[in-house]
């Protein structure tokens, strides 16, 4: 008879920590298994340790092939390799060269129970189906198919920002954390350093002409040692995670997370990369959710086209490094943020340091002192820029804009048509009353043309109105100076009426922006609601895509076990390796093509079409500019029309008679 006791509330497994178990194990029911070998440098034996570990498996019976291993000309590394078959590399000529990368198509065809692929963070040659060789891997896992692999500490995105500071080399290879923490296996491959520097010195690491040059970049023995300890803290929160998970489901007691949130706040600047890896770091640390936000204000427009990528790559980042992302528009980026967090119960918030002269802090105010200062029971962690980041921000740009000639030669004109006026009615109007006409004209100037402009026409009117209008006349001698003050203060007063119209002139750009986003979903959705067919559904689509982005468009359906085009673009030209790509795309379920890491070199974006019944097609999109990127905003307005064509054709599918 069980125990009552048993049954007490805080003896319960976590139904969540549960689900995502049970799940976890009905997906490694299909999925290959990856185990990888982890050092914290070059030279420490993890080829080596990982062809003993396939020679002890070989001899248990298991079908174990070698896809691609790199020996480096060590000997003992060759002599492991024999005896366990080799699928042979493909060769890609590249700018000329002729260069061996893993045939994927060959393993998959093989499908053997294990497979070794070296140098996990591997960066494929142009022209392969994957921007990175773990995106191999995953496809390889996806098959069923058990992979061993070999990775060093410094390609962890996470840690990227870490080792630069650490050897003041910027490691260009990278994977994101959660490959890491989706593998089955992690085996730490350790070596002393003085070990390893003895081995660099005798040749075993790198040829022998290098490594005196080596020993003096990188391999000196205070990096070692701080790589090393890199390397079996990130093994130990692996671990440390894998155990909390095993007292989750059995309902083992112990002190649980108490469900810390982190958000982090990221801008156009050079910083947002680092602030990303520090959250995921701290998140790490803790065993806390995170999420990545950036608050796109009404300045967003007149970003340059260098910064908004920026920021489209760091939540791009975000994602990859296992965050949810948001962008959000806000007049105020503070307050933005904070309200922010507390619709989502955020208990930390983590900024960067502002990277503004001071003055301009004092003048515009701190983002970083108004969170602390409103924050409330949410902590606040700020940031150093660090001493390898420029000073200035990316998104710095003049503090007003530049305009056109045009907009100062129709200042002028204002102000000249002004004084003409002025002048022929001067004894009917005082000097006084004139003056409000040069402000009007500043008004007009600012909300049509801008705040540099309007400036100008405050400090022409001044002048103009000190020449025609103030004695002694034509001249700009002054008899009364009480009009000195009269000029300056319409002057601050010209520029401040120039600031506030120049501002809610871009507040109003910016409401203009969102409601055109939101008219157009609106409007889609109508569309969507009113189609009766497949074919009406894609055509509506298509049309939205048209008519917002300029873009040419095609759907892709299955028809008879293949994928059939349809709803193409007039001006669309495609060929078998598109109808390929979306074939890829349908079969994995993954965006792919045009800006993205995987078949990068189409000229055309596949985004799949999700129901709760699967993936129901690939809508395909081509930009405009043949060699660009596709914005977060972008990326953002498209999934929503993918999802909404999804559920439309998931409708009609339903609505078909059996």
């Amino acid at each position: 008879m069980p125990n009552p006791s048993d049954c007490r509330q805080d003896q319960r497994p976590d139904p969540d920590a549960l689900l995502a178990c049970v799940q976890k194990e009905e997906l490694q029911k299909v999925r290959g298994k990856l185990k990888i070998f982890l050092g914290y440098i070059a030279g420490v034996g993890k080829t080596y340790e990982m062809l003993k570990a396939a020679h002890l498996r070989k001899d248990e019976g298991v079908d174990v092939r070698i896809g691609y291993i790199e020996p480096h000309g060590r000997k003992e590394t060759e002599a492991l390799m024999e005896g366990i078959p080799v699928i042979p590399n493909r060769t890609i000529e590249y700018h000329g060269v002729k260069l061996n990368e893993m045939d994927l198509d060959a393993i998959l065809a093989a499908h053997p129970q294990l497979v070794l692929v070296d140098e996990l963070a591997h960066t494929n040659v142009p022209g392969s189906r994957h921007l990175k060789r773990y995106q191999d891997v995953e496809e390889l896992l996806a098959a069923g198919i058990d992979v061993y692999s070999t990775l060093n500490v410094q390609h962890i995105e996470s840690l990227n920002d870490v080792v630069a500071r650490i050897t003041g080399v910027i490691i260009k290879e990278k994977i994101p954390d959660r490959v890491i923490d989706e593998a089955a296996e992690i085996e730490v491959v350790d070596l002393a350093p003085p070990e390893l520097l003895q081995r660099l010195r005798e040749g075993k690491v790198y040829v022998p002409e290098m490594a005196a040059r080596a020993i003096e970049q990188f391999f000196n023995e205070g990096n070692l040692y701080a790589l090393r300890e890199l390397a079996l803290r990130r093994a130990a929160e692996r671990v440390d995670n894998q155990m909390l998970a095993y007292m989750q489901t059995r309902s083992i007691p112990g002190p649980w997370a108490v469900g810390e949130y982190l958000l982090v706040c990221i801008g156009p600047g050079p910083l947002a990369e680092r602030l990303i890896r520090t959250a995921r770091r701290q998140a790490d640390r803790i065993n806390a959710r995170w999420c990545a936000i950036y608050v796109e204000t009404p300045t967003h427009h007149r970003l340059s086209l260098e910064a908004k990528e920026q920021v489209d790559r760091s939540l791009q980042l975000a994602e990859k490094l296992g965050a949810t992302t948001a962008s959000v528009f806000g007049l105020n980026v503070a307050n933005t943020v904070l309200e922010y967090a507390r619709q989502h119960n955020v208990t930390r918030i983590i900024i960067g340091k502002t990277l503004r002269p001071r003055w301009q802090e004092f003048v515009f105010g701190s983002v970083v002192d108004q969170l602390i200062h409103n924050s409330g029971p949410i902590d606040v962690y700020v940031i150093s820029s660090g001493k390898d980041l420029p000073e200035k921000p990316a998104e710095a740009e003049p503090l007003l804009p530049a305009s056109p000639p045009r907009d100062y030669v129709d200042s002028l004109t204002l102000v000249v048509a002004v004084t003409i006026l002025g002048w022929l009615f001067h004894s009917l109007i005082s000097p006084v009353n004139q003056l409000m006409f040069y402000l009007l004209a500043v008004v007009v100037i600012a909300f049509k043309r801008g705040l540099k402009p309007a400036i100008f026409t405050s400090v022409v009117g001044v002048l103009a109105f000190d020449f025609f209008f103030v004695p002694p006349y034509l001249t700009f001698r002054v008899s009364d100076t009480q009009y000195l003050v009269t000029f300056l203060g319409m002057i601050i007063v010209g520029s401040v009426i120039s600031l506030l119209v120049a501002r809610a002139r871009r507040h109003a750009d910016a409401a203009q922006t969102r409601e055109r986003e939101t008219s157009t979903l609106y409007a889609l959705s109508q569309d969507l609601a009113g189609a009766l067919d497949a074919d009406a559904i894609m055509n509506a689509v298509g049309q939205h895509i048209k008519e917002i982005f300029q873009w040419e468009s095609a759907f892709f359906l299955p028809e008879n076990g293949h994928l059939a085009a349809h709803a193409k673009s007039p001006g669309l030209v495609m060929d078998g390796d598109d109808l390929a790509v979306a074939t890829w795309a349908f079969q994995h379920g993954t965006t792919a093509g045009y800006d993205t890491d995987t078949l990068h070199g189409s000229k055309l974006r596949y985004i799949p079409l999700r129901s709760t019944r699967g993936v129901l097609g690939i809508m395909a999109v081509q930009p405009a500019e043949a060699n660009g990127v596709i914005t977060y905003e972008q990326s953002r307005i498209l999934t929503a029309f993918a999802n909404q064509a999804a559920l439309a054709l998931e409708r009609v599918n339903l609505a078909k008679p059996a």
